[in-house]
């Protein structure tokens, strides 16, 4: 025990002896209690299964990844973002990061790679703690690692993958406070949603088939995050296939399925319109009802950031317009990015 943990203890009349020896034994305790909880390291565990380990939070972080870069604002954690994807630049979602980081609306953030090309050299002039890409870029992965760069891989096929990349990002930037208000948000407002459907049975749940931009069969099954997304909302979706993150099926079996509604991921080639008028889809259900809904923009319903939660308020509403006739989807909007990011967009 050092000098500044000593207390005299001669001189003391009895009572006043035994307060001090009890003051002496709890100093004793905490000092190395706290002096070990300051030392202990930081280690997330990222979805190929890779233990990460740091000795204080990260603070120089490439981010390669879009929806991940998001969780970083939603964190408040602008100041350790040292570089972003190239999308942020050239994408429409352009107009709204430059609202959250003057230096994304000036372009002065280096953006040295995407989902599909990361360049080594330039990463490593930046000298990170830590890269974030998908989990599928095994080639940059390997480059960087054997440099000596700390990478965390990302892979999203679940609503809880991304309430795990939240927590993982709070633990590796010390906002875990902040990570957990986060998803306990997401959560009330996803349950305020299925409080009004607890009554409803199975056999009434509409049946939802969801259309990716690439093409009219192009849809996802169970063990996806769309399908997370439709049972989240209340409904079912149109195809069961377990398993299936994205699949093309043939038209007979799209027709087979006879959805009662039609949702559309943003498609800048076609609108619901478009579909609605497909002479082959005449004979389902969601085009004779004119169900067909596009969602908006990516940025506003990311499904793989906690925006997804306005998605499901979309399916909700269009899947059970009655139920859920006084919900305002602008003021949901509004309040889901105050919230999220702290600020009006």
């Amino acid at each position: 025990m050092t000098n500044s943990t000593v207390i005299p203890l001669l001189g003391l009349k009895k009572g006043n002896r035994s307060i001090a020896v009890i003051l002496a034994i709890i100093i004793i305790f905490i000092t190395p209690i706290s002096s070990h909880a300051k030392d202990t390291p930081i280690k997330v565990i990222d979805f190929r299964g890779k233990t990460l380990t740091f000795q204080k939070p990260v603070s120089r972080i490439v981010c390669l990844i879009e929806s991940a870069l998001s969780g970083l604002y939603m964190l408040k954690q602008h100041d350790r973002i040292v570089a972003i994807p190239k999308v942020v630049y050239d994408g429409e979602v352009f107009k709204h990061y430059a609202m959250l980081d003057n230096r994304i609306k000036n372009k002065t953030l280096p953006s040295p790679g995407n989902w599909d090309f990361v360049n080594i050299e330039s990463v490593i002039a930046i000298k990170p703690d830590l890269v974030i890409i998908w989990a599928s870029q095994k080639e940059a992965i390997k480059s960087l690692e054997d440099r000596g760069i700390p990478v965390y891989g990302v892979f999203l096929s679940s609503i809880d993958d991304v309430y795990k990349e939240i927590t993982d990002f709070g633990i590796l930037t010390n906002s875990q406070k902040r990570a957990k208000w986060l998803i306990d948000y997401t959560k009330g407002e996803v349950s305020k949603i299925q409080k009004r459907l607890v009554s409803m049975s199975m056999q009434d749940r509409k049946r939802v088939y969801f259309m990716w931009a690439q093409g009219t069969l192009e849809t996802s099954c169970g063990g996806s995050t769309v399908d997370d997304l439709i049972r989240l909302s209340g409904a079912k979706n149109a195809c069961n296939l377990p398993n299936t993150e994205h699949t093309t099926v043939n038209l007979e079996t799209l027709i087979r399925w006879n959805p009662d509604i039609i949702v559309m991921w943003v498609n800048n080639k076609k609108s619901p319109q478009d579909v609605i008028k497909d002479p082959q889809l005449q004979s389902i259900k969601a085009i004779k009802t004119k169900q067909v809904y596009e969602l908006p923009e990516v940025f506003l319903c990311d499904l793989w950031t906690l925006k997804f939660v306005y998605a499901v308020k979309l399916l909700a509403k269009w899947s059970y317009p009655d139920v859920f006739k006084d919900i305002d989807l602008i003021e949901q909007k509004e309040a889901m990015i105050k919230n999220l990011y702290g600020v009006s967009i």
